[in-house]
């Protein structure tokens, strides 16, 4: 197993995992989707999870953005201690609102709104008044160079323009830790390269973490680390050594 780098970014990682372990079910129908995973993840890094279906990658990005509890283990999200045996925030959802944004393979974005009504909804739900999360969603939508879509319906969108303003709704409440489940799956090798881009952009932007969960090999050389996940059990891999 390669040692994780010596390196950092700053002193502080944005999210830090100690023997976090999460299984479903018991006895003889037990299955041990993580088995007592730690790592630390730092500002401006955008690392790569990877793995077979069911090694537990997509179990451990949930566990990550607070949506599936793990069975032990310690986590601290951008300082914060949220999970120590149990959850330490009794509501989770305003702690996803603060903390985390959600990048998915399909854009998810709501077919009856426009590009920008799809991004000042996140706003309208974390309190913004709807002047500023129109004006907010406007900014996020130029900074991703589709705020000349921002009038279009989702069916409009191609899947590079969705794609983009996926990701303005995911950075809507200027979250430190981003989550993308194979945000380049459906993208040719151009687009999957812009999306990267962007990603980066905002890692360095926003001083921020990003969690990328892929397949898509033409994306490997825009990670800075792959981590490796089978059978539950975590790898990684500096891309600087590979």
């Amino acid at each position: 197993m390669t040692q994780a780098p010596t390196t950092l970014i700053s002193p502080d990682p944005l999210i830090s995992i100690r023997d976090l372990s999460k299984h479903f079910g018991e006895g003889s129908a037990r299955v041990d989707a993580l088995r007592s995973v730690s790592l630390d993840i730092f500002p401006e890094q955008v690392i790569g999870l990877l793995g077979p279906s069911g090694s537990g990658k997509s179990t451990l990005l949930n566990v990550i953005g607070c949506i599936l509890e793990p069975n032990s283990g310690r986590m601290e999200l951008d300082g914060e201690s949220v999970y120590d045996g149990h959850w330490l925030r009794p509501n989770l959802r305003q702690l996803r609102l603060e903390k985390i944004g959600f990048i998915f393979q399909a854009h998810n974005l709501m077919p009856f709104l426009s590009s920008i009504d799809n991004v000042a909804l996140v706003l309208d739900l974390a309190g913004y008044n709807a002047i500023e999360a129109r004006k907010r969603a406007a900014e996020l939508l130029d900074y991703l160079e589709v705020g000349n879509r921002a009038d279009a319906m989702p069916a409009s969108l191609s899947g590079g323009e969705a794609q983009r303003v996926a990701i303005a709704r995911a950075l809507a409440n200027k979250p430190r830790i981003v989550l993308a489940d194979e945000p380049t799956a459906a993208l040719d090798s151009e687009r999957a390269g812009i999306v990267m881009d962007l990603l980066r952009k905002l890692a360095i932007d926003q001083k921020a973490a990003v969690i990328v969960v892929t397949h898509d090999e033409k994306i490997y050389d825009r990670l800075d680390y792959i981590y490796q996940l089978r059978d539950g059990v975590l790898d990684i891999e500096s891309q600087e050594d590979s």
